[in-house]
């Protein structure tokens, strides 16, 4: 096996395993498009213009035997998303066609590629930065439009450019510092702290509003885990497959049909839901049956949402009261099913905590009221700081962690102002919230995070 170095040639299939149309088979890097000639019969791609697709063969050069009718792309560094030299065979898909010509190319001079090999070339040789790094799995990982449309902001690099700003702006607190340092007789200390103050307070301001849009950067990349709950045979099935536009759940009129967890994918106006249905929680005799009731509240701690369902058509029990007072500390919405039949349900008779949230009314069996839920959901978890257009956003806790630090950073700035301590104590602050920002993009981040974070995309990507 060939010694695995930053800038070899590479090579991996880029698109998924199975039986499809066409296949590809990408490589990058020095000597990319001279091995792809090497395996190549038809044309030579040595002499074909960059960019451009070509028709040939790849054949086993021992043999001489035809391996695959292909097309084939040839893109010329520095043009390319890794930077370098960049070929990519179209195969016929399938298992069997793609691997041959991978191996082949393996044969000749390739090195497989790493997972998200590709993407780290693209960081190492300045085509992004970290965070557009990050956000091509949020491209391949994206659930819902808004999802995508985030992604996409995020890979044109609008956090990147606002990361970039900040650290300028702190640059120039340092020059000035620095100054005072090394010229105090040049510069009046007084002036030179109360700008700093002026500017360390508007780059908090900066912060905190990038820290308001994590909760719905979060949301929208990674979505809710939502639990609808309630006592059996409320209607908590048939709202999971209203939300989720299928019969996913079965549905009876028998009490503890679901006696499991089942989980379901939604999208909501753009925001992915986890649904998880879980088994009517009611004290129970029954071994199965209760270990669903333990799943159920498992599932109830785990979740960033509560879907309370409650049958309007009967008065509130004690059962009911008791998941009124299990949910109450977390983001709920209390839903009244079966509005259809005669009502019984007393709103007065609900706890007085939850008599201040809004109550949600909806027949499961007419599909009536199911907008009400969605428009809840969008009211609990989303102001729009995130989805204007262009928007810097701030999608996974990696990011978040390193706004706190640099936030606190500058708060300690602040706090060594008031103290009047020597502002070159102050300079180290200021240069940490430098390095912290600069670790957010990949200029000051470990080697061993850079590694880590390539090592969770695909291979091939």
């Amino acid at each position: 096996m060939p010694e695995i170095t930053e800038f070899d040639t590479i090579a991996a299939i880029s698109t998924p395993a199975g039986e499809g149309a066409i296949a590809i088979v990408r490589l990058s890097g020095p000597s990319a498009v001279e091995i792809a000639n090497r395996v190549t019969r038809g044309v030579n791609l040595t002499q074909v213009a960059s960019h451009t697709i070509n028709y040939g063969h790849v054949i086993d050069p021992q043999t001489q035997a035809v391996v695959d009718e292909v097309m084939i792309s040839v893109m010329r560094a520095p043009k390319t998303f890794t930077r370098e030299d960049v070929v990519e065979i179209n195969t016929h898909g399938g298992m069997v066609a793609t691997n041959l010509v991978l191996q082949t190319v393996l044969s000749h001079g390739a090195r497989l590629a790493e997972p998200g090999e590709f993407t780290k070339r693209a960081f190492l040789n300045g085509r992004i930065d970290l965070t557009q790094a990050e956000s091509v799995m949020d491209v391949i990982r994206a659930q819902t439009d808004r999802a995508m449309q985030q992604a996409l902001n995020q890979l044109d690099g609008s956090l990147q450019r606002l990361i970039k700003q900040l650290r300028q702006e702190l640059m120039d607190l340092l020059g000035q510092v620095e100054v005072n340092i090394d010229y105090p007789e040049y510069d009046n200390a007084e002036v030179t702290t109360k700008q700093l103050q002026a500017a360390v307070q508007k780059i908090i301001q900066q912060l905190d509003h990038l820290l308001a849009t994590a909760q719905e950067g979060q949301i929208i990349n990674e979505g809710l885990r939502t639990a609808i709950i309630g006592k059996p045979n409320v209607g908590k099935s048939s709202l999971l497959n209203l939300l989720a536009h299928q019969d996913r759940a079965i549905v009876t009129d028998v009490a503890g049909t679901t006696r499991d967890v089942i989980e379901q994918a939604a999208n909501v106006h753009g925001i992915p839901l986890q649904l998880v249905d879980t088994a009517g929680i009611r004290e129970t005799s029954n071994k199965v049956e209760k270990i669903g009731v333990d799943r159920s509240l498992q599932a109830v701690q785990q979740a960033d949402l509560v879907l309370l369902v409650l049958d309007g058509s009967r008065s509130l029990t004690a059962e009911d009261q008791r998941l009124l007072q299990l949910t109450a500390d977390q983001k709920r919405i209390i839903i009244i099913n079966k509005n259809d039949l005669t009502p019984a349900f007393a709103p007065q008779d609900v706890p007085e905590l939850a008599q201040q949230e809004e109550l949600i009314f909806i027949s499961a069996q007419e599909q009536k009221g199911i907008e009400q839920i969605e428009k809840q959901i969008q009211k609990l978890f989303f102001q729009g700081i995130a989805t204007a257009q262009k928007q810097a956003v701030v999608t996974n806790a990696r990011q978040v962690g390193l706004l706190k630090q640099a936030k606190a950073s500058l708060e300690s700035v602040l706090a060594g102002i008031a103290a009047q301590m020597p502002i070159d104590l102050v300079q180290i602050d200021l240069t940490n919230c430098w390095e912290q920002l600069g670790a957010i993009t990949g200029e000051t981040a470990p080697d061993e995070l850079i590694t880590q974070l390539f090592s969770q995309f695909c291979l091939g990507k």
